[in-house]
């Protein structure tokens, strides 16, 4: 029998911290619930087995030695947040189904796709006009954007083996980085964003819902969308610019799927709309943005689009409800036992002497830059965001600052590797750029990200009078 030693790594990291407890003045079940914690996070980043596996096997260590009874440990199981992580999934489910997404997609292509930058822009805009709606980028990026941009740059000659900076290395950082900024510019782009809301109104008793998280991010966003292209035109220049060809297969594509919205999409397009209205207008009526999620759901059921096998088909979203639920209970209890508290009084001394403005920039950079250790944002994010807020807290920065710089760099920071989520991987694992170059524009473009979301997203902040 071969032994896993990516567990064996787990687990011993898992009993050093459990025996350092008699040198610490945390609580004793806290100091038990973290280092718990802190090793299915490394098993995150080490993936012995998969997510749900050893979240399931960390909940099932702290049930069995009772620093937590069987009720607490499924407790997360009922969070709403959990929920419209699941809801989320299932509808990115129908919009890939119907055919709806990689018409929109399509579309742009056609229409802006007559040179490498106008086909650039036309990535950018189908993440744009996807990520409200699709809460997945795995599925955003990974699932519609990327076989797209995949078979243009074929389409122009262009293989990783062959000509790869003729267009496909430009068009692949184009759209992994385009997919990072539309996952931060909206709570439902991004299936942990609402991880990052919950924790702001935990911590915050302050609501940064999906009207409040959009508002915050729309200027600096649309920026950084709006000069991404030029930015990597300018380090990783494609040596093709006429991309006629391009246009010719998305006009080829739009012509196979025929000129009228099929049945289906059209009531997904309903569905889509639908979802936007009342996100948005959440003021209005009162539904929460979970409601929200599950009556497109429910109306996707009712009118086949998509089908009750095609719900429980959906593996993603079923695993997504494990892993993040037991991952949530284990949140829950490291500030239900005290261990943030203690966490904190014990590190706010670091930003004692700075201003507030001073304290959240350093904090957040340090924040964003930490994603190098870590193999996905959902362990990055579950891992350190709600000390770092914490911390904010303390150093009394005002709750919405604080949120929207933790809220957005929860995203952008996945521009530092190559492996800091799921579309980031699919677009690196095509093949059109090599590591080290990866690396290089990833650290280039995290400043440009720093240099917008800091400088502008502050000016934009204040007027908005967050701070």
């Amino acid at each position: 029998m071969k032994i896993n030693y990516k567990l064996f790594i787990c687990i011993a990291v898992a009993a050093i911290i459990w025996f350092l407890h008699p040198f610490t003045t945390a609580p004793k079940e806290a100091w038990h619930i973290f280092a718990v914690f802190v090793s299915v996070i490394l098993s995150f980043i080490l993936k012995p087995y998969p997510m749900g596996t050893t979240v399931l096997l960390g909940l099932i260590t702290l049930s069995v030695t009772k620093t937590i009874n069987i009720n607490e440990a499924l407790s997360g199981f009922a969070d709403s947040t959990v929920w419209l992580v699941v809801g989320a999934f299932l509808i990115a489910g129908g919009v890939i189904s119907s055919g709806i997404g990689k018409r929109i997609a399509l579309n742009l292509v056609r229409t802006f796709g007559k040179n490498i930058l106008g086909l650039a822009y036309s990535i950018c805009g189908a993440e744009l006009i996807l990520a409200p709606v699709v809460p997945s980028n795995t599925a955003r990026g990974g699932g519609i954007i990327a076989p797209i941009v995949n078979s243009i740059s074929h389409s122009l000659d262009s293989f990783p083996n062959k000509n790869a900076n003729k267009a496909g290395a430009f068009l692949s950082l184009v759209g992994s980085h385009a997919n990072l900024i539309t996952a931060a510019m909206f709570l439902t782009a991004m299936a942990a964003n609402p991880l990052i809301s919950k924790f702001i109104s935990e911590i915050y008793s302050v609501s940064f819902d999906w009207s409040t998280w959009a508002l915050g991010a729309i200027v600096p966003g649309i920026t950084s969308l709006a000069l991404l292209p030029l930015l990597l035109y300018k380090i990783a220049k494609p040596s093709l610019t006429n991309t006629v060809a391009a246009q010719k297969i998305a006009k080829t594509e739009l012509k196979k799927m025929g000129a009228k919205l099929s049945v289906k999409e059209s009531i997904m397009l309903f569905i889509l709309c639908m979802l936007l209205i009342l996100w948005s207008t959440k003021f209005l009526h009162g539904f929460s943005t979970t409601l929200v999620a599950w009556i497109g759901v429910c109306i996707m059921l009712l009118t086949n689009v998509q089908s009750w096998n095609d719900i429980i088909k959906n593996y993603k979203a079923w695993d997504t409800l494990i892993w993040l639920g037991g991952l949530l209970t284990m949140a829950n209890m490291l500030g239900n036992s005290g261990f943030i508290d203690w966490a904190v009084n014990n590190s706010k001394d670091l930003v004692a002497d700075f201003n507030i403005l001073a304290s959240v920039i350093i904090l957040g950079i340090i924040y964003f830059y930490s994603m190098y250790m870590f193999s996905m944002l959902t362990a990055h994010i579950f891992a350190v965001a709600s000390t770092f807020l914490a911390l904010c807290f303390a150093a009394d920065v005002p709750p919405l600052l604080a949120g929207a710089i933790f809220a957005y760099f929860s995203s952008l920071c996945g521009t530092t590797t190559n492996y800091s989520t799921g579309p980031v991987i699919i677009y690196f694992g095509l093949g059109y750029v090599k590591t080290p170059k990866w690396f290089s524009v990833g650290f280039i473009v995290s400043l440009f990200h720093i240099v917008i979301w800091l400088g502008l997203g502050l000016v934009w902040w204040k007027f908005l009078g967050w701070w």
